[in-house]
Formats: structure tokens, sequence, C-alpha cells
């Protein structure tokens, strides 16, 4: 694998990177990744360069208020329905939620082989990996300073998904009150954002995103190790024993569930 600090920038269109990009990327380490673009190695983390670009200029500008709230996953972790939940506890006003933007808009506004892209995964190649050093820096500060960041894991919320909404609810200044509880509230924007109901909208079965992508893509089955389904046992165990590896000492672990019958291809 080619590992370079010259770039090439046939992946992206050179001029639409912020200036401050485009001194940035000749200075930076790149790995060529499975469907031949690059990664770029920044402050620790890897980046497409158009992701690049924007999380510079995110440093440079962005300016967090007390009120801001801000949701950050790894992509393909629950991020649509972690959003949909965001919004709808914290912009409730309507009881019965029925006139909720949800119901009309997209939560939102990588595909490539997984086989092939295991191995710089496992290196922690990756966009804004290493996933691990991404995943700890928000679990260590979430025990500092639990105030700021609420750490929040897909299969809790799958396991018990009212108790995960109260806590979010408080998190966020919003707390449910005991006349909302007795409405059925909480159950009620709990089956608003279930992903059985967001990808059945007409939004998000024909929707278009704005980077082009189909608002349906965002959605898959949504169960608790169904992953294992996409891999071989053998990537399985191997993505399991990174995990362990690099969580080690943290006190930070996650239910996996590899399927060890499943047929190694």
């Amino acid at each position: 694998m080619e590992s370079s600090a010259i770039p090439l920038f046939e992946e992206v269109d050179f001029e639409k990177l912020s200036n401050e990009c485009q001194q940035q990327l000749p200075t930076l380490l790149r790995e060529k990744t499975w469907d031949g673009s690059y990664y770029y190695l920044y402050q620790g983390f890897w980046f497409r360069a158009i992701l690049l670009h924007g999380s510079i200029l995110f440093q440079k500008h962005f300016q967090a208020e007390d009120e801001d709230v801000l949701v950050i996953t790894a992509a393909k972790s629950g991020t649509t329905w972690l959003k949909a939940l965001t919004f709808a506890i914290a912009n409730r006003k309507d009881p019965s939620l029925t006139q909720s933007p949800l119901l009309t808009s997209s939560p939102h506004q990588l595909p490539d082989s997984l086989e092939a892209g295991l191995e710089m995964v496992c290196k922690g190649i990756e966009g804004f990996g290493p996933y691990w050093d991404h995943v700890l820096g928000y679990w260590t500060m979430s025990r500092e300073r639990p105030e700021k960041v609420l750490f929040l894991k897909y299969e809790d919320l799958k396991e018990d998904i009212i108790c995960h909404l109260k806590r979010l609810a408080h998190f966020l200044g919003v707390p449910f009150s005991e006349e909302e509880e007795r409405q059925g509230v909480i159950e009620e924007i709990s089956r608003l954002c279930s992903l059985d109901s967001l990808k059945n909208l007409e939004v998000n079965t024909n929707g278009m995103h704005t980077s082009g992508l189909k608002n349906s893509s965002f959605y898959r089955k949504g169960e608790v190790g169904d992953w294992v389904n996409y891999v071989t046992p053998s990537m399985a165990e191997r993505i399991e024993n990174a995990l362990e590896e690099k969580l080690s000492g943290s006190g930070l672990s996650f239910k996996m569930s590899c399927n060890t019958k499943k047929e190694d291809n």
C-alpha cells in the first residue's frame, strides 16, 4: 500500500477546496483507499480531501454556544435514528407530534468492497478514523464532563428506548414532564422516530439527499448484530479482536454477537 506526502487531487475538484485545505494537503501523509481515492492524515485522524476541507473550516470558524447540540456518530451506527430522536425531543411542541417536520423531511441532509476495506479499517485508516481513538475520546470526555457529553450506544437504545429517551431529554435540558409521560409522549416519539416509521415515509422512500444519495440509502434493517450477516466468521473475529485490543483498559465495551456458525467462503 502506497504512503506519500505528495498528494494527488484527481478525486476532488481542487478549486473547490478552501485555501487552508489546499495549503495543508501537500504536507500530509496519505494512504490510497480500496476505491483508488486517498485518505489524508490530519491531527491524528484520516480524512478524504473534501471532508478535510469541511473539518478545517469547522475548526477555524465554528463557535459553539451553550445551547448547541452536536450529534456525533460513526457512519452506519444509528446516525439517522439518533438525529430523529434528538430533533423530536428538543422540538416537541405538539403533544401528538402530528405536525412534526420528520414526517416530511429526512433526518439528514459508502459503499466500497467490505473485504478490501477491512485491512485498512483494522489499521485505523478510514474516514475520521481511527474509529477507536475517535470513540475513546468522547467516551473519556463523557466521564469527565457528563453534563456536556452524553455517550449512547446503539445496542442500549434498542434494548431500552424509553429509559434512554428520558436520559437524552434530561441531557438536552428538556426533561419530560409527568403529564407528558401520562400522555404517552415518550412512546409516541419512539414510534415516530423508529426506523420502520421513518423509512416508510414518502420523503425517505423517494426523496433525495443534497449529496445526490437517495434518502432510502440511510436506512437498513437496524437490527443489533446484523453486521455479521455481511462478513465471514474470520472477518468478524478480526473485527472483534481489534476492538477488544484497542478498547482494553478503557472501561468501554460493545456487545458483539459474532455468528460463528456462518460459512467462511
